[in-house]
């Protein structure tokens, strides 16, 4: 069985995000990841805070981080003082950061893969008990060191470019394929897993995407599919039939909100990065997948409020967590 996580996104209230978190715990869920979304969602560090100190036993982190909107010393020292509450339950997730975050607070999302290999390298050290000197193009440290480091700190990476999984099998501790197009699974998980093989590095590979057992749960995913396919790869939209002006439509309505932008999207668009079917027909393609790629863990992503408990009770019962 793959282990069993979930990724909430706090776009309500913290208090909604905590509710989630315990029912997962008490459905055997292990890891919570919290999406780190920026204006979009409550802080990601508040329900984090909020969520370990009402769980007992899940691992929890940002689902993911990015090097732009927070220096790394301070995304370190976040991390370790969640650790430090928690009793040891903190973990860092980091990429490169998506459009959803980066475009409301006016960031670019310049030399992205410098970006992330600096704060790895950062948090590695800080979290190692280092006192860490470094002049980075991305990140700067002086005689820096954590009050509450705790070496052997996971470090997961989530991302899709080739290089960027590259660095993820090298130099962390698990990489996150999220959303991915399924034809690319296999060779994404493969260029992590050959990374991590000339590094020396053994890492976890968690996937997530979206159970889609039913209407409501396509029209769930539709609208964080808006920021996916803008941001997939020029090969990706052509082979799914996203034509540059469907691109740029998606992009227009964003800034109209996120169910307006998903009006633009059509399910033959989303299917490809989804597991649908019959619960029954999900949980063959999910085992089957996690079996041919050597995935470890499953993240069921909770992007909407509404269906959310039925959402961790159906990925629950698709796992074989429970009857």
């Amino acid at each position: 069985m793959v282990r069993p996580a979930f990724n909430v996104l706090p776009h309500g209230s913290v208090e909604r995000a905590v509710e989630l978190a315990r029912l997962a715990e008490s459905l055997g869920y292990e890891r919570c990841w919290v999406y780190d979304e920026g204006l979009a969602a409550s802080d990601v560090y508040v329900a984090m805070t909020a969520i370990a100190l009402s769980t007992e036993s899940l691992t929890i982190g940002p689902g993911i981080t990015n090097p732009y909107t927070r220096h790394a010393g301070a995304t370190a020292g976040a991390i370790a003082s969640l650790d430090e509450l928690s009793g040891g339950r903190a973990f860092l997730g980091v990429g490169a950061g998506g459009s959803l975050t980066l475009d409301p607070l006016g960031i670019a999302r310049e030399r992205p893969l410098t970006a992330v290999r600096e704060t790895i390298d950062a948090c590695r050290r800080l979290f190692a008990g280092d006192t860490v000197t470094v002049e980075g193009s991305r990140v700067s440290l002086r005689e820096a060191s954590l009050l509450n480091a705790r070496p052997g700190t996971e470090i997961w990476l989530a991302g899709r470019g080739p290089r960027m999984l590259e660095l993820g099998g090298s130099a962390c501790d698990g990489v996150l394929v999220d959303f991915l197009y399924k034809p690319h699974l296999g060779a994404a998980v493969e260029r992590v897993r050959a990374a991590g093989r000339a590094a020396g590095n053994d890492p976890c590979i968690a996937y997530s995407t979206m159970l889609v057992t039913d209407e409501d749960t396509m029209a769930a995913v539709k609208p964080h599919m808006t920021y996916r396919l803008v941001d997939s790869p020029p090969e990706v939209q052509e082979a799914i039939g996203l034509t540059d002006a469907d691109a740029a439509a998606i992009r227009a309505a964003l800034s109209d909100g996120l169910e307006a932008a998903a009006e633009h999207v059509r399910d033959e668009w989303t299917l490809p990065f989804v597991i649908a079917g019959t619960p029954g027909e999900c949980a063959e393609e999910l085992h089957s997948l996690a079996s041919q790629h050597g995935i470890e863990s499953f993240i069921v992503p909770l992007v909407d409020d509404e269906p959310a408990e039925e959402l961790l009770r159906s990925g629950a019962k698709i796992m074989g967590m429970i009857e």
